[in-house]
């Protein structure tokens, strides 16, 4: 397995519209890494793509893909659903008559089927794709797994039931990737000391350099999502070989090189045994 990371930002991308902050401006100039699409990402193996945000057609214009076996939706949240559009791109054949069109299996968890049905419109999107036969739907039921390739894919709820995690296994081999929302997590035995942990990063509520106060001590969304600092905990918990952090928010104003000086710094911190 080969994890390609189509889009590392958050639900705000980078540069994020209009926007003339430091971290906005830099990443108009520079370009990627500075700058950061929608959340995605794909295996390459099973060729499992997870999650379709906006801007999933120029992330996957300018990726290594060949081909995707299945598609799979984490949770119901618009940055990671808006772009499925996609799905109807890669497969309809608008030029001959009977048209040949292609099909590509999409995977939903038990409760993302359920939100799709009453959220954005995702399910009749879905649907209306299927009777063109361009996808066929599959519902995974709490506990279900997928065989891909030769690898097993099982989705799990996080502790927000919303959203789901994936363990990938091949062999003695095992990735973690959740793709958001760590709120309350407290990760079980089953995915501990994983090969590889895939995780969003979290809100900083503190500069992690600097100290500085970046969001007020009483703001509301410090009370639905993982704070940075909850997230290094649960990273202690979880004693992955490897560790990646993606779903990096705009609102943390923390560009390319700052992230970089923390991801040193962490690493010190494991070499002491600290973190």
């Amino acid at each position: 397995m080969k994890i390609e990371f189509l889009g590392t930002g958050g639900a705000v991308t980078i540069p994020r519209p209009l926007c003339q902050c430091r971290v906005c401006v830099e990443a108009r100039v520079k370009g990627i890494p500075y700058s950061r699409n929608g959340p995605s990402l794909f295996v390459h193996g099973p060729d499992v793509l997870i999650d379709t945000p906006e801007d999933i057609y120029m992330q996957m214009n300018r990726s290594k893909i060949k081909q995707i076996n299945a598609v799979f939706y984490s949770h119901w949240h618009p940055d990671h659903v808006m772009g499925r559009r996609v799905l109807e791109s890669i497969n309809a054949d608008f030029r001959n008559y009977p048209p040949a069109s292609t099909t590509t299996d999409v995977y939903l968890p038990q409760q993302v089927a359920i939100d799709f049905q009453h959220r954005l419109g995702s399910g009749e999107h879905l649907s209306f794709l299927e009777k063109m036969k361009y996808i066929r739907l599959h519902t995974l039921q709490d506990g279900d797994s997928v065989l891909m390739e030769g690898v097993e894919i099982r989705p799990f709820r996080l502790a927000e039931d919303y959203v789901y995690a994936f363990l990938f296994s091949e062999g003695e081999k095992r990735v973690l990737i959740a793709m958001d929302e760590l709120n309350n997590w407290d990760p079980p035995r089953e995915v501990q000391e994983v090969d590889v942990a895939v995780l969003p990063i979290g809100i900083f509520e503190l500069h992690p350099l600097t100290g500085e106060r970046l969001l007020p001590e009483h703001h509301p969304i410090l009370k639905i999502e993982a704070t940075f600092a909850e997230t290094l905990n649960i990273i202690h918990k979880l004693k992955a070989k490897k560790t990646i952090l993606t779903h990096v928010e705009e609102m943390n104003r923390l560009g390319f090189d700052d992230l970089k000086e923390i991801e040193k710094q962490l690493q010190r911190a494991v070499h002491r045994n600290r973190l």
